[in-house]
């Protein structure tokens, strides 16, 4: 064979792998029959042939909104907040950190919701298993809104999903045009057994202060490299910002963690010098409403943090 042809059979092998090898990346498989086309937050699209019957959650800020339009789910993560009375007998599949395998494929499920930035290891195994699942957010209000139409869309039940944010709008609508609008300047602050860390605008919190436009001075901070909700804690930085109001989420047990921060505060006059703490407005928030996803409950998150402010005026 000559030099000539042997380049041209070269080229050839390399074109057709080059148009397999594109083509297996853009061709998507579309069931003939499909119930719902669902895009999730992790950017992927999710084809369910039919309605799902059997639904495992692996959060449980995904039980109220789910249940709400319909939803029929087989199992839950083992939870101490977040879990209404009619949810208690599903069946537990772990902690939400810590999912059992085992147990969510023991519940039969033919869907899986995902929490996004958590859970995303069980993807492969439920691949091989070929259960469909959905990765989704739950943190701000948009999020919780974005979730019920698609929980809404897997039930088939559209209108009862629309019904439910007209109604939480229109009372965080009534809540928000009851509140003076002031600019207050507002810290967010995140107590866990591993130290403090500064909570941004895409936190459940920092979307609440958000909506009454309120300035959170940890705004345009650098996040956390594991963490894109939250910022660095640091006592310098948070003298020089001298927040007005001082709003404290945390996860572990929350009376410790109080007595810790006022320990803290009275121990370093730092401290001392910011305004938030010469007038007393250093609060401590709900972990059923600030820690995982209120859910449904955004309103009342919303109203919590609006009473808490109302109180000092």
């Amino acid at each position: 064979m000559s030099l000539k042809n042997i380049f041209s059979v070269a080229v050839l092998i390399a074109a057709i792998f080059f148009i397999t090898g594109c083509g297996a990346e853009k061709v998507e498989s579309v069931p003939d029959k499909v119930f719902a086309i669902v895009e999730d937050d992790a950017g992927r699209k999710i084809y369910l042939k039919t309605k799902p019957e059997r639904i495992a959650v692996t959060s449980a800020s995904f039980l109220e909104p789910l249940h709400e339009v319909g939803g029929n789910i087989v199992g839950r993560p083992a939870s101490k907040t977040n879990t209404p009375n009619w949810a208690k007998d599903i069946a537990e599949i772990g902690h939400v950190y810590q999912i059992d395998v085992e147990k969510l494929l023991a519940c039969a499920p033919d869907l899986v919701i995902i929490n996004n930035g958590m859970n995303e290891k069980l993807l492969d195994v439920l691949e091989q298993n070929q259960i469909p699942a959905l990765v989704l957010d739950m943190k701000t209000y948009d999020d919780v809104k974005r979730e019920v139409k698609i929980f809404s869309q897997v039930t088939g039940n559209t209108d009862k999903g629309d019904e439910i944010i007209n109604k939480m709008d229109a009372e965080i609508k009534n809540i928000l045009d009851s509140t003076p609008h002031e600019k207050k300047r507002v810290a967010i602050l995140h107590s866990t057994a591993q130290g403090l860390t500064v909570q941004l605008d895409g936190s459940i919190a920092g979307c609440v202060i958000k909506m009454f436009g309120w300035e959170n001075v940890a705004a345009g901070m650098t996040p956390l490299e594991n963490n894109p909700d939250a910022a660095p804690y640091s006592m310098e930085t948070l003298a020089a910002q001298n927040p007005e109001i001082i709003f404290v989420t945390s996860m572990g047990d929350i009376e410790k963690i109080k007595s810790n921060m006022e320990k803290a505060i009275a121990e370093n006059d730092a401290w001392q010098t910011i305004g938030a703490i010469k007038n007393k407005q250093v609060y401590y928030l709900p972990q059923d409403l600030f820690l995982l996803s209120p859910g449904l409950r955004y309103p009342d998150a919303v109203k919590f943090v609006r009473d808490l402010v109302r109180s000092e005026e």
